[in-house]
C-alpha cells in the first residue's frame, strides 16, 4: 500500500489560457481540488510555498480552510522555506491549522529553493549570523521550531497576568499534540536527508536532487532514502519514519490528455541550480499499460511510502481531479499501491 496525494505549486497568471487568473482563483480552486481529491479516495493535498511569485505563498490560511472543508485527507506543504519564518509565530499558526483539521497536518519545511528576488528573506527581517549561510539560518529556524513544537514551557509568566496562568513556565498556544511527529524536511542531498533523520523529521524528496554520482535520478534518490532510513535507525527514534517522493505522472486515457501531455517520453535532465549540479527527474506520460511498466522501474517510488503527484493547477479543478482519478483507477491497482 502507498499513500497517494497531489502537490500543487499554485501558479496563477492573468492570461486567457489560464484557469487561475488571480491569487483568489488559485486559493479557492486549491480548496476545491482538495475536496475533490478526498472524494476520489486520494490520501493527501499538499501545496508548494514560493514568496514574491504568482504562486501560493502564505500556507496556513489555506491549510486551515482545507481542514475545515475536508474530513479525512492529509493536508500538507512541500515545502515552507524556513529562511523566511519566525519559528514562534509559525508554531501558533501550525497548531491552529492542525487543530482545525483534527490532527491531519503534514508540514513539509526546508531551506527553500531558488528565489524570485535577491535574498528575499532579508525583506522579512531575517539575516544569517556571522559565519552562517542562509541555508544554515533556515536549519537554525527549523531546529527552534521543532523544539517549540514539543510543548515544553519556556516563558516566565507575568506575576500580574490579565488571565490566570497554569503553573510553571508557559508554552506557546494553541498546542497540538502529535504535530511534532508530522514534520517533514525537504531534502535535495544525501547529507541533509541524514540530518533530517537525526532531527526526527520525515523525509520529502522531490523531482530534483544534487547530482552526487552521475547515476539516473531515481537510483540516486532511492539511495538517499535508504541512507535516510539507516540514519534514522542509528539515531534510535522509536517510531517508523515516513518518506515521500514527488512525480509528474499523467495517464493518457482520452484525447484531452494526449493533447496536453502526449508529446512522447521525457528523460532525466542535468542542470545548475543555486550553484549546485542537480539532476531533474523525468516526467511520465503514457497510456496506462505503458505507464505501469515505466513506473515499476522507478526504484525511488518503490522505496517511498507516499507519492505526491504534481498537478497542472492552471488547467482547472475538473481536469486535475481527472488526472488524480486516472492514476488511482488505472495505474495504482496494477502496481500494488491500492
Amino acid at each position: 500500500m502507498k499513500k497517494i496525494g497531489f502537490l500543487s505549486f499554485g501558479h496563477w497568471a492573468p492570461t486567457a489560457r489560464s484557469g487561475t487568473r488571480s491569487a483568489g482563483d488559485t486559493l479557492l480552486q486549491s480548496i476545491d481540488l482538495a475536496v475533490a481529491a478526498e472524494e476520489l479516495g486520494a490520501d493527501g493535498a499538499y501545496f508548494r510555498v514560493h514568496h514574491f511569485a504568482r504562486q501560493l505563498a502564505s500556507p496556513f490560511p489555506l491549510l486551515a480552510a482545507v481542514g475545515a472543508r475536508t474530513k479525512r485527507i492529509e493536508i500538507g506543504t512541500g515545502v515552507i522555506d524556513m529562511r523566511y519564518e519566525n519559528p514562534l509565530a509559525m508554531v501558533e499558526d501550525a497548531g491552529s491549522a492542525d487543530l482545525i483539521s483534527g490532527g491531519r497536518l503534514q508540514l513539509g519545511i526546508s531551506r527553500g529553493s531558488p528565489e524570485q528576488v535577491i535574498d528575499g528573506w532579508r525583506h522579512f527581517g531575517y539575516a544569517p549570523r556571522d559565519g552562517e549561510s542562509d541555508a544554515d539560518m533556515g536549519r537554525r529556524h527549523a531546529e527552534v521550531f521543532l523544539d517549540l513544537l514539543d510543548g515544553k514551557g519556556f516563558a516566565e509568566p507575568n506575576p500580574r497576568p490579565m488571565f490566570a496562568n497554569p503553573p510553571g513556565l508557559l508554552r506557546l498556544e494553541p498546542h497540538s499534540d502529535g504535530l511534532r511527529e508530522r514534520i517533514w524536511w525537504g531534502s535535495a542531498s544525501d547529507a541533509t536527508a541524514i540530518w533530517a533523520a537525526q532531527q526526527g523529521m520525515n523525509l520529502q524528496s522531490s523531482t530534483l536532487k544534487a547530482d552526487e554520482t552521475g547515476e539516473p535520478f531515481h537510483v540516486q534518490q532511492a539511495r538517499q532514502i535508504r541512507r535516510y532510513r539507516q540514519a534514522w535507525t542509528e539515531a534510535g527514534h522509536a517510531r517508523v519514519p515516513r518518506v515521500s517522493v514527488s512525480r509528474s505522472i499523467f495517464a493518457l486515457v482520452n484525447d484531452l490528455d494526449r493533447a496536453y501531455f502526449g508529446r512522447g517520453e521525457s528523460s532525466d535532465q542535468v542542470g545548475i541550480i543555486d550553484n549546485m549540479r542537480a539532476v531533474f527527474g523525468r516526467s511520465y506520460a503514457a497510456e496506462p499499460e505503458r505507464l505501469v511498466e515505466a513506473l515499476r522501474a522507478d526504484t525511488a517510488i518503490a522505496e517511498a511510502d507516499t507519492l505526491l503527484l504534481t498537478v497542472p493547477n492552471q488547467l482547472g479543478v475538473a481536469y486535475n481531479a481527472h488526472v488524480i482519478e486516472s492514476i488511482l483507477k488505472y495505474v495504482a491497482p496494477q502496481l500494488g499501491w491500492r
